[in-house]
This record gives structure tokens, sequence and C-alpha cells, in this order.
């Protein structure tokens, strides 16, 4: 499958290829602990980030572009195939960390005791896409040269 040659025009732009689809499929996640506690501080935080990245290495298909943190909550920018859903990608991310992270840092069991894992229920996500005005131009260009 080939890519439009007036998709290309936004620089930077990356398309990813399964086996039937051409995609490019970023989003912007954004997700809290639960209670909105302040537990992501130095430490706690780098090695959250650390584990969000290596996601790729168990998951080729789910590329993780940016990490970042504050004292309750993350920020991950990720290329999701369309395979998958946002929610299985933000429930399986959510599983993994709040796994390893109390495994890590045994005092997330004192502020969490008796509750599973470290996030909140919900979710932030917005899609970072291909320009609607480059679509729009495309869609005119429709059997014309």
């Amino acid at each position: 499958m080939e890519v439009p040659a007036v998709l290309c025009y936004n620089i930077g732009m990356e398309y990813r290829k399964q086996a039937h689809a051409v995609y490019y499929a970023q989003y912007h996640i954004i997700i809290s602990t639960k209670y909105r506690k302040k537990i992501l501080r130095a430490g706690v935080g780098e090695y959250l980030k650390k584990i969000v990245k290596q996601i790729s290495n168990y998951h080729p298909e789910i590329e993780i572009l940016k990490v970042n943190t504050d004292l309750d909550h993350i920020h991950i920018l990720l290329s999701i195939p369309p395979k998958y859903s946002v929610s299985y990608v933000v429930n399986m991310i959510k599983a993994n960390t709040s796994q390893k992270m109390r495994k890590k840092f045994l005092f997330l069991d004192k502020i969490y005791w008796g509750i599973k894992g470290i996030w909140s229920i919900g979710y932030f996500v917005s899609t970072v896409g291909v320009d609607e005005e480059v679509i729009m131009k495309y869609i005119e260009m429709q059997g014309k040269e």
C-alpha cells in the first residue's frame, strides 16, 4: 500500500505499516495516580519513565515517543497500531507499571493499603494526527493529477 504523496507534506511524519494497513496514529495520554497522591517524586518518576519506555520491548508495534511525569500524573506520547484500542493499551500500561512500581517501592503498599494498583480509574487521551487542511486537500485532489 502506497502512502499518498499529498499526505507526506507534513514534515516529520513517519507512517507505520502492518500487513493490511498504513497508519499514523499517535496519542497523548495522561494517567493520574489514585487519589492524586504525589508519589512520583525524583527516583520514583524516573523509574516509571524507564519502565514505560520498555513497553516497546514486549510490544514492538507500540512505539513510545515521549514520556514525562509530574508528581501525580504521567504524560505519554505514543503510536498505537489500529489493531489495538486505546483503552487496551492504557490498561496494559497501568497494570504493568503498577505491578513493577509496587514491587520496587514498598512504601506504595502503605499509601495504597488494601487497594490494587496505583492509578486512577480514568485517563485523558487526545489524538495527534495529520493536519486537517492536508486531509481536505487530499480529498479534493482525488481523481486529479
